[in-house]
C-alpha cells in the first residue's frame, strides 16, 4: 500500500517537472524567434533605407539663396562682365529684358524702365572680357532690378524663360557688381579744400604819359597756352574683382 503512494507521488513530481521544462523552454525560444524575424525580413520585403547624406550622389541639396540686386541711393550702376565669344547671346538677353521691360503693366516695373539704360563699354573688360553696364537713374526705392525678376514677370511660360536665361548662365562670368552713386555739390564748402581767395595789392594812380610798372611776378603779355598731352592713369579698382563696398 505505501510503495503504491510512493509511486504515484513520484509521478506527480516528474509530471510537474515536465511541465516547468516546456514552460522554460517557450520563455527562452519565442523571444529568439521574435528577434530572428525582426533581423531577416520576409522575402519581397524591401529593405529599410537610410537617409540621404548631404553632398551623396542622387540627394537634393537647397538651392543657394537669390540675392536681389536693390540700390540704397538715387542713382546706380551694375556692371557685367562677358565671355567675348559670347556677346552676340548676351545682347540677345538684353533685347528680352528691354522688351518686357517696355510691355510690363506692372506699374513699379514701369517705373523702373523710366530710368533704367543698357550700355556695352568701348574698353576692354577684366581678362579680356567685355564689359556690360547698366546705368539706373533714377532708382525706384525698394524694386529689385535683377534681370531675371523682369523676364518672369513678362514671360509666364517656363520652357520660353528656360531658353532665355541660358542665353545669360552662358554669357556672363560672374554675378556682376553692384554700385550706389550719390551726386557731388559743384560748390565748394569753405574749410574742406577750398583754397582762400588770394590778396589783392591796390593799384597806383595812373599818371598821364608814364607807363604803369607790372605788378610783382606778372608778365605783360601772357604766354601762348601749350597743348596737354593725355597721361595714362594708374589703374583703377576692377569692379568686377574687387566691388566697391
Amino acid at each position: 500500500m505505501m510503495n503504491t503512494r510512493w509511486r504515484t507521488a513520484a509521478r506527480g513530481v516528474l509530471r510537474a517537472r515536465a511541465r516547468w521544462v516546456a514552460a522554460a523552454l517557450c520563455l527562452v525560444t519565442v523571444p529568439l524567434a521574435a528577434g530572428q524575424s525582426r533581423q531577416a525580413p520576409a522575402p519581397g520585403t524591401p529593405a529599410p533605407t537610410q537617409p540621404a547624406q548631404g553632398g551623396q550622389p542622387g540627394t537634393v541639396t537647397a538651392a543657394p539663396a537669390v540675392v536681389p540686386r536693390t540700390f540704397t541711393a538715387t542713382t546706380g550702376l551694375m556692371f557685367n562682365t562677358v565671355r567675348p565669344e559670347r556677346v552676340a547671346d548676351f545682347e540677345l538677353l538684353l533685347a528680352e529684358v528691354q522688351q518686357a521691360l517696355a510691355h510690363s503693366t506692372n506699374p513699379a516695373t514701369q517705373a523702373q524702365a523710366k530710368g533704367w539704360r543698357f550700355f556695352k563699354a568701348a574698353e576692354p573688360g577684366p581678362n579680356g572680357t567685355v564689359m556690360f553696364v547698366f546705368v539706373v537713374d533714377p532708382v525706384v526705392p525698394g524694386e529689385d532690378y535683377s534681370l531675371g525678376k523682369v523676364l518672369v514677370d513678362a514671360f509666364p511660360d517656363a520652357a520660353k524663360i528656360q531658353e532665355i536665361w541660358k542665353l545669360y548662365t552662358t554669357s556672363v562670368t560672374g554675378g556682376g557688381t553692384l554700385l550706389n552713386l550719390s551726386a557731388v555739390s559743384a560748390t565748394p564748402v569753405r574749410g574742406r579744400g577750398a583754397a582762400p581767395p588770394a590778396a589783392t595789392t591796390p593799384a597806383s594812380p595812373a599818371v598821364p604819359g608814364e607807363a604803369q610798372p607790372a605788378a610783382p611776378g606778372t608778365t605783360t603779355a601772357p604766354a601762348p597756352e601749350q597743348p596737354q598731352v593725355p597721361q595714362n592713369l594708374p589703374p583703377d579698382r576692377d569692379p568686377a574683382r574687387d566691388p566697391v563696398r
